[in-house]
């Protein structure tokens, strides 16, 4: 009998009819383009064991090392290519000299969607994230191009990453109104060293209907328990650091909070029998606004070890501990509104189920 969160225990994604596994195999880490990547021999291993293990949800974007990502998942794409649900990402530029090789416009879209197909060698992409909202790019502009490219075919649903929850809530807003194609996923950071989110985007993305893929889960590798206070330092990187140490300090992870959170899950792991990573992943799909967490493995044996996440059942003790180590403070307006002085005028002391 599979495990309740076996990779071929499916999801839907959003409220799309789309069924996902409840891991998504992040691809960045294909590729050695950037300096820390799975060559192509190790990258196929990866890619093999999650599918496998019934893995039919794949996420990468169109910059990933560079395109190499795209390029090496389209060769183990064939063959398994009906079988598989493809993400990939538009925003990001290509062309650094070229302004209008990045951004969310019409012109870096279609752009962007013809270089994935042909990288990917594919005719179509299952889902399709607006990688990071650039500012500049109208609203009206956005939605009904990406309405034309689900229109076309070339495209089959939408997500959308690294956006204020202010701003995703209008796009859905007026994709709904105009009758154009719904947003169905939000990929965001989240992990137990980046709970901020909970603020406002999960709540967002549950009554907007759009399925939660956490990336970074694991905090950049902060919660396996490998870095400590000697690794602290300060850094701010225009490119992508050669080292995972380096992208982690340009992310603002590496710091005292951090390590603490980190050793928390530490501790929790070494009670159950767990490794660190197993429970860092296992909490973030205790939300219910979380489909599939992305799962980052540069070796197989971190596949592996990432892949025993699904049978690790945490029990009510070890996810207190875990919440009081990382629980945010309140920000404002819930830290106003759920005061019982505001409590008592807004529902006049009566009890009122929410």
């Amino acid at each position: 009998m599979p495990t309740l969160n076996a990779l071929d225990h499916y999801r839907l994604l959003g409220r799309s009819g789309m069924r996902v596994s409840p891991l998504s195999l992040g691809t960045m880490t294909f590729g050695s383009d950037w300096g820390w990547g799975s060559d192509e021999a190790e990258a196929r291993q990866i890619f093999d064991t999650y599918v496998d293990h019934g893995g039919n949800f794949i996420d990468t974007a169109v910059n990933y090392t560079n395109g190499a990502s795209e390029r090496i998942l389209g060769q183990f794409l064939k063959h398994k290519r009906d079988r598989l649900v493809v993400a990939t990402k538009y925003t990001m530029a290509r062309d650094p000299g070229d302004p209008n090789s990045g951004g969310n416009h019409r012109m870096n879209l279609t752009r962007s969607v013809e270089t994935s197909l042909k990288q990917l060698d594919t005719d179509r992409i299952e889902l399709l994230y607006l990688h990071a909202w650039d500012f500049t790019t109208s609203a009206d502009e956005v939605m009904r191009a990406l309405d034309d490219l689900v229109r076309a075919g070339k495209v089959l649903y939408l997500g959308i990453c690294n956006t204020p929850a202010w701003k995703v809530a209008e796009l859905q807003t007026l994709a709904t109104l105009r009758g154009w194609a719904p947003l169905a996923a939000l990929q965001i950071e989240y992990s137990l060293v980046e709970r901020s989110v909970e603020h406002e985007l999960m709540p967002m993305a549950q009554a907007m209907g759009l399925g939660v893929l956490p990336w970074s889960p694991l905090g950049g590798g902060i919660l396996t328990g490998k870095y400590n206070r000697e690794d602290l330092q300060q850094a701010s990187e225009a490119g992508v650091s050669a080292t995972r140490k380096g992208v982690i300090s340009s992310s603002g992870h590496m710091n005292e909070r951090s390590l603490q959170i980190a050793s928390a899950v530490v501790d929790v792991a070494h009670d159950i029998g767990a490794t660190p990573s197993q429970v860092a992943l296992a909490w973030t799909l205790l939300n219910p606004a979380v489909v599939a967490p992305v799962m980052g493995a540069r070796t197989l044996a971190q596949a592996h070890d990432n892949l025993g996440a699904l049978a690790l059942q945490l029990d009510a003790e070890q996810i207190a501990r875990l919440n009081e180590a990382s629980t945010p403070e309140p920000i404002f307006p819930a830290r106003f509104v759920n005061q019982p002085m505001v409590q008592q005028l807004i529902f006049g002391g009566a009890t009122v189920q929410k």
